[in-house]
């Protein structure tokens, strides 16, 4: 559909929902209901906008016809039945005015948030120019959301609109979102909708909402003051790093936009916190399923990368060990990334692999595809016999092995003092037996407990291990 200028979108943003008191004499539509948009398929779909108060307005796509009144704030909402995956269609909408929205998809569709790793774009990221040149994908569409942080929540965000994937638009992409997009696409041949609402150096409390920070117990200092956020800097502008910020700019006037799932690139921001993160890591999830009213929406994220932080060494294992953690709760998913990071770089150029990963997580576990293996070797148990620790591993696919074909690297061993020391590590079948000289009274293990650690435990697949420490 035809969109109004730039201004009065920006306008619009910033009067809704006070412009509900006022007549609105025309149809307006949110900015993520737009032409080229994916909607998400075998589900009922919102659509809503405003329009005059009391005015009948029909939503039409296909052979399906549904219609509701705006309400008194001039807002109104329909659920069009759910439907196969396909396209292109042409969405029409009558109230005071019509408005055809075109090139309309259904598929599947994900939110793709985080900070600058998930921010990172095509264009920035291994092979360019090759990527670009095979970017001929029309059923892959990716909006961007601007950076938006906002006061209290919002009905609306002004946004250039859905992109249709092309050599000419792929290059600004989220990176790790269009190749975890495209693996989905080439193996589940639907339409793929990516919603890009991410933004570089953010820590992960401004994107979680109210109903987040209440659900944890831990972060009670947060919940019990939430009336004092989203705070305000000297110049009067909104903290964007502070609670509730990018959840009311950037997340909320998503709403109720329906939506297959999430994919989530953050931490580094918040490096340091150890089990605090895992904390946060609860809420988020917790306030996105709130606020999409789906108690088991797929959540999947990257663990962070290795990176020379300085400092404390053990501080980005800690919030390695936070992720890990995350994957108690249902319905989500790590990839690993420890064997395609670079430590002198926090934004590693490989995010072809990253997409990847992610895309094997949801493959397996939302589109059920048997027989998969889509996740690296992750720490379950462990046994002492006499001088030896021998680690037991979920995931080890068809097999342990070592990626260079060297002796595991970055495990360590301690005895009763809890010093630990460099320890030699030897596959035997799906599991790891550590030893080191001198430690005859084993008590605890740890794998790759540096931030710049790139150890070499694999499955077969190619799908690395991911750090841990035991005896917590």
């Amino acid at each position: 559909m035809k969109r109004r200028t730039a201004l009065s979108l920006i306008l619009a943003g910033l009067l809704l929902p006070s412009l509900a008191s006022t007549a609105l004499a025309e149809l307006k539509l949110p900015s993520v209901i737009g032409d080229n948009m994916v909607l998400q398929r075998d589900r009922e779909v919102p659509v809503w906008g405003w329009d005059d108060a009391g005015t009948t307005v029909t939503v039409t796509l296909g052979v399906a016809e549904v219609s509701a009144n705006a309400d008194e704030e001039g807002r109104w909402l329909v659920n069009l039945p759910a439907m196969e995956a396909g396209g292109p269609h042409t969405l029409t909408v009558k109230g005071t005015n019509t408005a055809e929205v075109t090139n309309v998809a259904i598929g599947e569709v994900w939110l793709c948030s985080g900070q600058s790793n998930m921010e990172w774009i095509v264009n920035n990221s291994n092979n360019p120019e090759e990527e670009r040149a095979a970017a001929d994908y029309p059923m892959i569409r990716h909006i961007k959301i601007p950076h938006t942080p906002a006061a209290t929540p919002q009905s609306d965000v002004p946004s250039d609109g859905w992109q249709v994937t092309t050599p000419q638009t792929v290059g600004t992409f989220t990176a790790v979102g269009y190749f975890f997009g495209r693996h989905l696409h080439k193996e589940l041949d639907v339409p793929i909708g990516l919603i890009g609402s991410n933004w570089g150096g953010t820590r992960i409390e401004p994107w979680t909402p109210p109903e987040g920070f209440q659900h944890v117990r831990d972060l009670a200092d947060i919940a019990e003051n939430l009336d004092q956020y989203p705070q305000k800097k000297e110049d009067g502008s909104i903290n964007h790093q502070s609670p509730l910020a990018l959840y009311n700019g950037m997340i909320s006037p998503l709403l109720p936009y329906a939506i297959r799932g999430a994919i989530w690139y953050q931490g580094e921001s918040n490096n340091g916190e150890g089990m605090l993160y895992y904390q946060k890591m609860r809420a988020l999830i917790h306030g996105w399923r709130t606020v999409w009213d789906n108690p088991e929406m797929p959540f999947y994220y990257v663990q962070l990368a290795p990176f020379r932080y300085g400092g404390d060494p053990e501080r980005l294992p800690g919030i390695w060990e936070a992720q890990t953690a995350t994957l108690a709760v249902s319905n989500t998913g790590m990839a690993v990334t420890v064997d395609i990071g670079n430590v002198e770089d926090i934004h590693p150029r490989n995010k072809q692999d990253v997409g990847k990963r992610l895309a094997l997580w949801a493959l397996a576990n939302t589109y059920g595809h048997d027989n998969l293996v889509y996740s690296g070797p992750i720490y379950r148990s462990m046994e002492i016999k006499e001088d030896t620790i021998r680690i037991f591993f979920d995931h080890t696919g068809s097999g342990l092995v070592s990626r260079d074909d060297q002796p595991l690297t970055h495990f360590q061993i301690a005895g009763p003092d809890g010093e630990f020391v460099d320890a030699t590590a030897e596959i035997d079948g799906d599991s790891v037996v550590v030893r080191a000289e001198g430690v005859d009274d084993p008590r605890s293990v740890r794998f790759a407990w540096h931030q710049e650690a790139e150890p070499n435990l694999s499955n077969k697949e190619g799908l690395p291990a991911s750090p841990f420490r035991t005896g917590r």
